[in-house]
């Protein structure tokens, strides 16, 4: 365990056990140097338990990240629970969940992730306050999330393939969930040509005919000739051996933690495909409900959001000045904001 925090630096990793509901959860809390730590609730099928591990420390690194670049007054933290492999009562399950947040006092904030609904939200409300994204504020952040990373597209398509639109475009999108559908659906709208892939056969071909989009099936998405990969899916799909037989230009995506090593950051740059860091990209959810918690309304949030575009700009500049990877320049960035906010509070 100890090996999988100093590997992502996180501060803290806290187990929670439910016999009666069945939950097995975790709490990782990589930072609170800016903020109490905001991340959402995953609630997935995990083969094992070091599997949940790695991914909410990962996942609770590139929220500390996140909130940095996109200038929020949050830390980093991030929730798993282990789905039961036998019959048991969601709710309740949820509701023990939100006993588990609230006994961290505020210093963890939940929201929803792959595999949580506004209802799951809504079960964990009724044990705690430090919840964003359920009924009772009726935020759904994915709107935004699919706005920052239209936004974030937009200029790296002008930077890497000299677009001023995105029309005639051809973007494979991996992934068709809150985010990834909303995506298909602006980039339709702007005149893109579209492939697309999901788990779900039914969904992704019932989509991909109404947007007049080709659909192929998980194992083909990469491989794909295409201008543009967008990963909208789960993590670490950028890796030694994806990475050769990507087809593309340009990775703007709405996943987190993308790369499944930042060595990964390296192999794309050795390939001139430009990739642009999820956690730049995809922190127009976490704008939103920061915001909206602070009684801003929509237009405020859009604004914000649509300052992604601009925070990209400047690392990619920075990026190219340096010759390094926009990867690790995001890094750079986000870890010499969080070392500023330390030195403050010393």
């Amino acid at each position: 365990m100890f090996v999988t925090l100093e590997q992502t630096d996180v501060a803290e990793l806290h187990q929670f056990r439910d016999p009666v509901t069945g939950l097995r959860a975790l709490i990782a809390i990589h930072s609170t140097r800016l903020g109490p730590a905001l991340g959402g609730c995953r609630f997935l099928p995990y083969p094992d338990e070091a599997t949940a591990e790695i991914d909410a420390c990962r996942l609770a690194r590139g929220m500390s990240l996140k909130a940095a670049m996109a200038g929020l007054p949050l830390g980093g933290g991030k929730a798993v629970i282990m789905e039961p492999d036998k019959p048991y009562d969601r709710a309740a399950l949820f509701r023990s969940f939100g006993r588990a947040v609230e006994s961290l006092g505020g210093r963890y904030i939940t929201a929803m992730d792959a595999g949580t609904e506004m209802s799951d939200l809504d079960q964990v409300a009724r044990q705690t306050r430090h919840v964003r994204g359920s009924s009772a504020d009726g935020m759904d952040p994915s709107p935004f999330t699919a706005l920052g990373v239209y936004t974030a597209l937009q200029v790296a398509s002008e930077r890497q393939l000299h677009r001023q639109d995105l029309k005639g475009l051809h973007v494979a999108i991996q992934g068709l969930g809150h985010v990834g559908r909303r995506l298909a659906m602006m980039l339709a709208w702007a005149g893109a040509r579209l492939t697309v892939s999901d788990l779900d056969e039914a969904r992704g071909m019932a989509l991909a005919e109404r947007l007049k989009a080709t659909f192929v099936p998980p194992e083909r998405i990469m491989q794909v000739p295409c201008d543009v990969f967008m990963p909208c899916a789960l993590g670490g799909i950028l890796n030694a051996d994806s990475i050769p037989r990507l087809d593309t230009r340009l990775i703007v995506g709405a996943a987190n933690n993308q790369l499944a090593s930042l060595e990964d950051a390296h192999h794309l740059q050795d390939r001139h495909i430009l990739y642009t860091p999820d956690y730049v990209n995809n922190a127009g959810g976490l704008i939103a409900l920061t915001l909206h918690h602070q009684q801003l309304g929509n237009e405020t949030v859009r604004r914000k959001v649509k300052g992604i575009g601009r925070t990209l700009r400047h690392l990619l500049n920075d990026a190219e000045r340096l010759r390094v990877s926009p990867a690790i320049m995001a890094d750079r960035m986000a870890e010499q904001r969080l070392h500023d906010a330390r030195e403050r509070a010393a």
